[in-house]
């Protein structure tokens, strides 16, 4: 992997001030830009694993910028474990507390976050001119595809993984917001995922075909929610690596 630079700033959100991380490959000269991406963590928060993953897809040669989703809740440090979750006692734990705070970022509330995070991507000096990326763990797939509905002509690539809760009886179900994306999509869900059950997929995978939306879906086997995560007892290897494999083909493809 190539050299990488990061950073904490403050970007301002739509209700305040969000922590968030950059990422960007080490200059070669002054003025050197790459293209942006927009990296939307998981519930478990914004902390050092997330800036590991931003780190690598930095190294792509992407400028990246993490921010923390749950400002409106606290900082990272307050909302994030202080410890690697690595058994079910304590996600368990973990999770009995996060719950508030992840039903409290509705879609309206994560609209107004999403435009005020990509004009932050933008306004960043590295960051090219042209189309950006998303990608989004978790909940963050939702909000990657959602980012790509509030900047349809901005969001060129969207990357889903171990993404739950993707199709639900509310009007505001993502998989029903489909027609609205002009990104092409990548969405790679876990065998072992109750959040995300096999009918879900196949609703979904319809959804993404009748809409016209340019996808590449799979089910990875053998792989439960959380998959990416190398700091919990989700993490699997393999799947990890796989989806930083197809990753990097689908930002190769639609940004260059």
């Amino acid at each position: 992997m190539s050299e990488t630079t990061g950073e904490k700033i403050t970007v301002t959100a739509a209700d305040g001030d969000a922590e968030a991380y950059v990422a960007r490959p080490a200059p070669a000269a002054d003025g050197d830009t790459w293209p942006g991406v927009l990296f939307l963590m998981d519930a478990i928060g914004l902390r050092p694993q997330i800036e590991k993953m931003a780190d690598r897809i930095a190294s792509w040669g992407y400028v990246v910028l993490a921010p923390n989703t749950f400002y409106r809740s606290g900082t990272a440090a307050e909302t994030s474990p202080d410890e690697p979750l690595l058994d079910a006692e304590s996600r368990s734990t973990f999770f009995a507390k996060a719950r508030p705070r992840i039903k409290s970022l509705t879609t309206y509330r994560a609209r107004g976050d999403l435009a005020a995070y990509l004009d932050a991507l933008r306004a960043l000096p590295e960051t090219a001119p042209g189309p950006v990326g998303a990608t989004g763990y978790c909940m963050g797939g939702r909000l990657a595809l959602l980012a790509a509905t509030t900047r349809p002509d901005d969001v060129a690539a969207v990357g889903m993984f171990h993404t739950g809760g993707l199709v639900t009886d509310s009007s505001d179900s993502p998989h029903l917001s489909l027609p609205e994306v002009k990104a092409e999509v990548l969405a790679i869900h876990a065998d072992h995922d109750r959040s995300l059950p096999p009918e879900s997929v196949a609703v979904f995978e319809h959804a993404l075909t009748s809409s016209g939306v340019t996808h590449h879906a799979s089910v990875y086997p053998g792989a439960p929610h959380g998959y990416t995560m190398a700091d919990t007892a989700s993490y699997n290897h393999d799947a990890s690596e796989y989806h930083f494999a197809e990753l990097a083909k689908l930002f190769a493809r639609t940004l260059g």
